[in-house]
């Protein structure tokens, strides 16, 4: 049956649904980035409070700042905004239909509906999922990047943004004026002090258009940093054809692992949902947390996506199945991840290590080896190259996390090891197809590019090993490559 609030009694009885009355509802969040991710995570929290009779006046409302947000604001409003979440372990599934969204602000060039949504003083918490590469920031210096075209446009045209932040900052400015007071500004999205970089991001744009207002919102805004953590594939036809089995037609449903996490600093300016009481860490110490995640997980799948790619290994349950790709996972984890990564209270980075390579080898998540290994000029440069300057300054090996940016130099020159295309996966696909084919026979152009690798080509115990790779890969593929780095152990899967 079509997923409605009328339908929601007659649902499957093994189908969880809210008990809450969603007619009684109100809105406190506006979160910007509706897609796979924030429905099955900051949703569902919220949601499970929700259930418990709780946070009923914290309902989300969706937003988004492009086009192509329209679809989903349709394709959710087609069913009152609620979501089936299918969740998958490896040996069972369960749904459940969550209805924490209660509305969706109209999508419209400018964005006047947006600011005047977030300007009105039920909204106490603008939380954003934009992806990491959606934050202005320099890849190479990690600051913000203020010449960036989108920025330059909202900094003149403070009233007709492009951007979430120019939305936001907007909205602000409505808010300081009427005397509404500031809300919580909340990132969801995987980069290390995602808080800190949101506020440098708003107020640094503010700055650009008037150091008042952006005095303003430096010392009344909160930006919480926090680490979200869960495996979300995109929903396709397959996922589509899934809710349908369970008896459900849903436009827009979830698949997601049987596992979430989500750590968060306790720093709201304007109040804040329990979310502790469904299952979130508030804590003072989010930064370990976050800096083991994406140093393990998040590294971890650039470490497989490309070799994967190259290979033609659909989903990253084939990459992990795969004894060379696998194995080069486990060997680049332990030997060059984890000793940057300390333990956190409930875990130690080498068990973290088993938890991921367990999650990422649940084959009845199908998370695509191509969405894994996409936007990687953004992906490597947060999550590898980081790593790689510290093996450098510390002295630490890195010769697995050179082969593994030679498998990206070598994906992005557009074909796979069987010849089949590779389709544009990047927003900088164009340049970066141009350099790998130049690389082919100079493997130095890959590193010259010095937008993503700074100054890392004149490093030569780096240098030296990446070309070393990618000549290598190139003369005899990516499984010569493999072979030879796990020929001196430490590429046993398990």
């Amino acid at each position: 049956m079509k997923l409605s609030n009328a339908t929601l009694p007659d649902l499957p009885d093994d189908i969880l649904r809210p008990v809450y009355d969603r007619a009684t509802l109100t809105p406190g969040i506006v979160h910007i980035g509706v897609g796979n991710f924030h429905r099955a995570h900051q949703a569902w929290y919220l949601h499970r409070l929700m259930q418990q009779g709780a946070a009923l006046d914290w309902a989300i409302v969706g937003a988004g700042v492009r086009p192509y947000d329209e679809a989903m604001r349709l394709r959710l409003a087609g069913q009152d905004y609620l979501t089936t979440l299918i969740e998958l372990s490896p040996s069972s599934q369960s749904a459940e239909v969550v209805g924490a969204m209660i509305d969706y602000v109209p999508i419209k060039e400018g964005n006047d509906p947006l600011i005047a949504r977030m300007a009105q003083p039920d909204i106490r918490i603008v939380a954003l999922t934009v992806t990491e590469g959606g934050y202005f920031i320099d890849p190479v210096s990690k600051a913000f990047d203020a010449t960036h075209a989108d920025i330059l446009h909202d900094a003149q045209n403070p009233d007709n943004p492009r951007t979430a932040f120019g939305a936001m900052v907007a909205a602000l400015r409505l808010r300081r004026d009427a005397g509404t007071g500031p809300f919580t500004a909340q990132s969801c999205d995987n980069l290390q002090s995602n808080g800190d970089i949101l506020r440098q991001i708003i107020v640094g744009l503010a700055r650009m258009q008037d150091p008042e207002l952006a005095g303003w919102i430096n010392g009344n805004c909160s930006f919480p940093n926090s680490m979200v953590d869960s495996i979300v594939p995109a929903t396709g036809p397959a996922q589509i054809a899934q809710a349908r089995a369970l008896g459900i037609e849903d436009a827009a449903p979830v698949c997601h692992e049987n596992f979430r996490q989500w750590v968060i600093e306790d720093d709201f300016c304007a109040g804040r949902p329990d979310w502790d009481k469904a299952g979130a860490t508030f804590s003072n110490n989010v930064h370990a947390y976050e800096t083991m995640k994406i140093r393990i997980l998040n590294a971890g799948h650039q470490v497989i996506a490309n070799a994967g790619e190259i290979l033609s290994l659909a989903t990253i349950s084939d990459c992990m199945a795969d004894p060379g790709v696998g194995g080069l996972f486990r060997k680049v984890a332990l030997r060059e991840i984890v000793p940057h990564v300390s333990p956190v209270p409930e875990i130690t980075p080498v068990a973290y290590v088993d938890l991921i390579a367990a999650r990422f080898s649940n084959p009845k998540i199908e998370d695509t080896t191509r969405r894994v290994a996409f936007d990687g000029s953004s992906r490597h440069s947060g999550f590898v190259l980081p790593l790689v300057r510290r093996a450098l300054a510390g002295g630490l090996p890195l010769d697995g996390l050179a082969l593994v940016e030679a498998c990206w130099a070598r994906m992005c020159e557009g074909t796979r090891e069987d010849g089949s295309v590779i389709e544009p996966n990047d927003p900088m696909w164009d340049k970066l197809t141009e350099t790998a084919k130049a690389a082919r026979d100079r493997p130095a152009a890959w590193l010259e590019m010095t937008g993503i690798y700074g100054d890392l080509a004149r490093q030569e115990v780096f240098s030296t090993r990446f070309e070393h790779w990618l000549r290598l890969i190139w003369q005899q593929g990516v499984r010569s490559a493999l072979k030879e780095y796990c020929r001196a152990g430490g590429c046993k899967r398990g």
